[in-house]
Order: C-alpha cells, then sequence, then structure tokens
C-alpha cells in the first residue's frame, strides 16, 4: 500500500532524497522504546508521592531539576519500568513510560482532543482491526489518530484529512513526537474529505469529526467497503440528529446507533467506598452505521411512536 501514501508534509520531494549509508538504513531510526529497559530518547512519566505527574525525554547525562531537587537521568537509563528514582532531599519519583492515554490528555493541542474514553468507544464499536484501511477527518490535535494507528498496527493504513492549518501542524507534531517518526502508513492531507477519490482508495473504516458530516456523505459512500462502519463524533443535539436523518435518507446505510460515554472515577480507600466529586461528563455523541451493498435497501424500520 506505499504507492498511496503521501510524502510527509514539508518533506523533501523524491529527487531531493539521499540514500542513507547501508549499515545505517539497516540500524533504523532510534525510535521511543515501548517495553523494556529506559534507554536514552524514551519518555518517562514520574508520579511523586501525591499522584503528580511529570514527563520528561531521557538523555545520557540530563538532569530533570524539580522543587525536591535535581534528578540524574542516568540513574533512570538502563533500569526497568516501574523503578524509584530518588531526590537529593529523599523524596521517591515512580517512574513509567506513559501510556496513549497519558500522552493524550497532556499533548499540546490545537484543536480539542478526543478523550480517551470516547477513542476507545470509537476503536470497539469502529470494529477498527489490525490492517485495516481507515479514513479519519478531520486530524484535529492528533489525539485519535494515534489511536488509530496503533490499532490498524503497520499492516493497516490511516488516511487523515484537516482543513485547518494549524490543526494540521499540531497533529503532525504531535503524532511524530508520540511515534518518534511520521508513521509510514499514515497520510495526512490538507484539505476537505470531499477531494477523496474513493474508487483510487477504498477504505475499511471512516471516522469523522468535523461540524457538518452530513455534507461529506457522498463521498463516505463512493468510498467505504460494503459492510464497512462510519463513526461520526458529534458535540450536540443538532448535529447528531441531522448526521442521523442524513444517513436514513441516503438509503444505503444499516440503522444509525447513537449514544455518549460517560466516567465516574471512584475513591476507594480502605472502607472509603464512594464515587469521585468530578466526572468525565458529556464530551461528545457517537453515531455509527454500515455500508450495505450496492443496490440493496434497508429494510424499513419499526419504530414505536413517541407517547405519554
Amino acid at each position: 500500500m506505499s504507492e498511496l501514501l503521501d510524502l510527509p508534509l514539508g518533506g523533501p520531494a523524491p529527487e531531493a532524497t539521499t540514500s542513507a549509508p547501508a549499515d545505517e538504513a539497516e540500524a533504523g531510526p532510534d525510535l521511543p522504546a515501548r517495553g523494556g529497559p529506559f534507554r536514552a530518547g524514551d519518555r518517562v512519566q514520574l508520579t511523586d508521592p501525591k499522584g503528580r505527574h511529570y514527563t520528561l525525554t531521557l538523555q545520557a547525562g540530563g538532569q530533570y531539576h524539580t522543587h525536591r531537587g535535581g534528578l540524574a537521568h542516568d540513574d533512570l537509563i538502563g533500569k526497568p519500568e516501574g523503578s524509584l528514582v530518588v531526590s537529593p532531599v529523599g523524596t521517591p519519583y515512580l517512574a513509567l513510560r506513559p501510556l496513549l492515554a497519558d500522552y493524550v490528555l497532556s499533548m499540546p493541542r490545537g484543536a480539542q482532543v478526543i478523550y480517551p474514553k470516547d477513542a476507545a468507544q470509537i476503536l470497539m464499536w469502529g470494529d477498527v482491526f489490525p490492517g485495516a484501511r481507515v479514513l479519519e477527518a478531520g486530524a484535529g490535535s492528533g489525539a485519535l489518530t494515534c489511536s488509530l494507528l496503533q490499532a490498524v498496527g503497520p499492516s493497516g493504513s490511516v488516511i487523515s484529512y484537516e482543513i485547518r492549518d494549524d490543526h494540521l501542524q499540531h497533529a503532525r507534531r504531535n503524532v511524530e513526537t508520540f511515534y518518534g517518526e511520521i508513521p509510514p502508513n499514515w497520510v495526512l492531507r490538507p484539505g476537505d474529505l470531499n477531494i477523496h477519490d474513493g474508487a483510487a482508495e477504498p477504505v475499511d473504516r471512516v471516522v469523522l469529526d468535523m461540524l457538518a458530516p452530513w455534507e461529506c456523505l457522498d463521498t463516505v459512500r463512493a468510498t467505504l467497503v460494503p459492510g464497512g462502519v462510519l463513526v461520526g463524533y458529534v458535540a450536540t443535539t443538532t448535529q447528531l440528529s441531522r448526521l442521523t436523518e442524513a444517513l436514513r435518507e441516503q438509503q444505503c446505510w444499516t440503522e444509525p446507533q447513537a449514544w455518549e460515554s460517560l466516567v465516574r472515577p471512584w475513591h476507594v480507600v480502605g472502607l472509603a467506598v464512594r464515587p469521585e466529586h468530578r466526572m468525565i461528563g458529556h464530551t461528545a455523541f457517537l453515531v455509527t452505521a454500515r455500508r450495505l451493498a450496492d443496490g440493496v435497501v434497508p429494510p424499513r424500520q419499526q419504530r414505536r411512536p413517541t407517547g405519554r
């Protein structure tokens, strides 16, 4: 599928590229590790005794300064995850690599990120599988893009459209920071989703996180393979209603399903078990539908009329 991939934004043209030495090419880039002992270049999340998080990138000979004294990076390099590093005044810090959810909640952002609770719903109910071809619009700050790339794996691909240049640059930078490079199976394109050529680049899954997703449904219908899943992510009830009714009017989709997810953390210390005072409430509505085969009209849905 490499012939479908665009050059990374701002990258050199093909004729301007130069070949790396053979030994350097074989070694590949020094990407952040996802397991094993800490090494230089890895991002590390430190947690202090009060539960506060601090993120740093390890460098040989480097030092991270805290109000409790400096922490030498060399004290962590080579140690396994879950190790402790102690400040000069005796304060312990637990060291772990940040999870994708940690990174998403702390990443620099232009657009509001899709929260982990919603990204998990999108991956599950969108049935994003290893090897899937996924189309995303818009890219926003790149939070969902990171999750999609992780779900499809190296054998899959993600194509992201973004109409705003500032959001596009945030997405590119955040994805590159998390993966240590621009993933070779990711295409980031400036512009409207309606420029996508569905015949040339069909996909298995589509995720729409945009102001007026109903304006792109003709393009999505032409792009998504029969049986493929469309996931819409909208913030208001007006958008929810309009997208759902537009899907019904096209008559090439299964009956749309709509919901929201709410997360309520709990405080658990001994017998003191109660809900936390704050919860992650409404962020957006999710809508899913599946593409029917060409020429197939969905059976008329029997709905009970609204009554008192």
